[in-house]
C-alpha cells in the first residue's frame, strides 16, 4: 500500500478536526520514520529522502516543538554494504546486518542534522528497556536529559541484542511506547503508506470500488471491515502493526497522524494528510500505562464471573475468593494477566503474592486465611483493565 500505489488516495478536506489540530499544537512529539522511507535495497541509505524528513523536522522544531525521532533502517542499511540480496531471514544474520547498519544510519541521522548544526544522540533500546520499570525510568530519564540538552533522540530497537523472545516486534510499538515514555503530545508515523484504507488501495474491493482512505479513527467502531496487511521487503511492520500502535498511543491518550513519509512536510506542519487517531480524553499515568502495555506478563490468573465485573466494571481489588486457577512462575510484584473463565485478558495487575502462594489461596475467603495472607491479591490501584 505505497502511496505511488494509491490511487484512491482522497485528500483531508474540510475544518480541522479537533484530533489534527492537537497534533498541529503539540509541544513535544515522537515522529516514527519507517524503514523503505530512509533505505533501499540498491544502496542502503537513501540521503536524499532522509535529507527531506530532516528539513521537515527542522522545521517542526523551528515552529517550537521538541521531537524525538523512532528509525527504522538499521538492518536495510547494512543490507547492501554486506552484499546481501534481500532482507535476511535468520536471527544472526539480521543482528550482523543491524551491526553495519545501525552506524551508518546513525552517522546519516547525524551528518543531515549537522546541517542545521544540531547534535544528534542515539539511544537504542530493547523490550526488556521498556518492560524492567527501573531500565523504563532510565530511558525515560535520557530522553529527557537530551532533550535538555537541545539534542536531538534519534531511538531504535538495538537489534544486535535483541533477540526473537525480547523484541518489540516492530518500530511503529517501539515509536508508541516512547510517545509515553517521554510524555509526548502527539504520535507521527510516517512510512510509505499514506494513511489507513478500508482495503488494499491497490486493489478494487469485492464491490469493484476503490478502497477508502479513513480519514480518522475515534474507536473501535471506525475500524469494522478493516483488513490490514504485513510488511515489505525492507521492514517489519505493515499497517497491522502500525494500527495496533496507533491504537495503543491513542489509548493511553497519545493522538496518533498516520501518514506517508513523502508527505512529511504537510504531516509536521497542519497534519492535512493521513489518517489521524483520536486520543482518549485522560491520559493513563506512567505506572498504570507500564502495567497495561508495556510490562511482560509473568503468569496468569483465571477470574470467576463475578470476579471479573468486581474487577473490570466496578474497578475493585481481587479477593482471592474469585480466583479459580493460576498459572506461571511468578513473584511478588510483577505484573500477571487476569483471565476471564472462556480464557480471554481481562484486566493486568500487579500480584502482591508469588505463585505458589496465590495457589493456597483460590476460592477461599480472605476471613479464613492467615494474617499475612489478608492483604488483596491485586490490589485496585494496581490493576488496569485492557476490554
Amino acid at each position: 500500500m505505497s502511496t505511488s500505489d494509491a490511487s484512491a488516495a482522497q485528500p483531508v478536506t474540510g475544518k480541522v478536526s479537533a484530533a489534527r489540530q492537537q497534533i498541529v499544537d503539540a509541544r513535544s512529539i515522537v515522529v516514527k520514520i519507517g524503514s523503505s522511507a530512509v533505505t533501499d535495497m540498491v544502496d542502503g541509505i537513501d540521503y536524499a529522502r532522509l535529507d527531506a524528513l530532516v528539513d521537515a523536522l527542522e522545521a517542526r522544531m523551528r515552529a517550537g516543538s521538541d521531537v524525538i525521532v523512532v528509525s527504522s533502517g538499521a538492518v536495510g542499511a547494512g543490507i547492501a554494504p554486506l552484499g546481501l540480496k534481500k532482507r535476511p531471514r535468520d536471527l544472526a544474520t539480521k543482528q550482523a546486518a543491524a551491526s553495519v547498519g545501525q552506524l551508518r544510519l546513525a552517522h546519516a541521522w547525524g551528518t543531515s542534522f549537522a546541517r542545521y548544526d544540531r547534535v544528534v544522540g542515539q539511544v537504542l533500546l530493547t523490550a526488556d528497556d521498556v518492560s524492567n520499570r527501573s531500565h523504563h525510568a532510565n530511558a525515560q530519564r535520557t530522553l529527557d536529559r537530551l532533550r535538555a540538552l537541545h539534542a536531538v533522540a534519534v531511538v531504535n530497537e538495538n537489534d544486535t541484542v535483541a533477540t526473537n523472545e525480547i523484541r518489540f516486534g516492530d518500530n511503529d510499538r517501539l515509536a508508541a511506547l516512547v510517545a509515553h515514555l517521554a510524555s509526548a503530545d502527539a504520535l507521527l508515523l510516517l512510512s510509505d503508506v499514506d494513511g489507513l484504507y478500508n482495503g488494499d488501495p491497490r486493489k478494487p474491493g469485492p464491490d469493484g470500488l476503490p478502497a477508502r482512505l479513513i480519514d480518522q479513527v475515534d474507536g473501535p467502531e471506525d475500524l469494522d471491515g478493516v483488513i490490514a496487511g504485513s510488511g515489505g521487503a525492507l521492514g517489519t511492520g505493515g499497517m497491522a502493526s502500525k494500527l495496533a500502535a496507533a491504537r495503543l498511543a491513542a489509548d493511553s491518550g497519545v493522538p496518533v497522524l498516520l501518514a506517508a513519509a513523502s508527505q512529511a512536510g504537510a504531516a509536521l506542519s497542519d497534519a492535512s494528510v493521513g489518517t489521524v487517531f483520536q486520543a482518549r480524553p485522560s491520559r493513563l499515568s506512567a505506572r498504570r500505562f507500564w502495567v497495561r502495555h508495556a510490562a511482560e506478563a509473568l503468569g496468569s490468573m483465571t477470574l470467576d464471573d463475578g470476579a471479573v465485573e468486581a474487577v473490570c466494571g466496578r474497578r475493585r481489588s481481587l479477593l482471592p475468593a474469585g480466583v479459580t486457577a493460576v498459572s506461571g512462575d511468578f513473584s511478588a510484584g510483577d505484573v500477571v494477566e487476569l483471565l476471564d473463565v472462556g480464557g480471554r485478558i481481562r484486566a493486568r495487575g500487579v500480584t502482591s503474592y508469588d505463585a505458589e502462594a496465590v495457589a493456597t489461596m483460590i476460592g477461599r475467603s480472605t476471613a479464613d486465611l492467615p494474617q499475612d495472607l489478608q492483604r488483596a491479591i491485586v490490589h485496585a490501584d494496581d490493576l488496569v483493565p485492557v476490554n
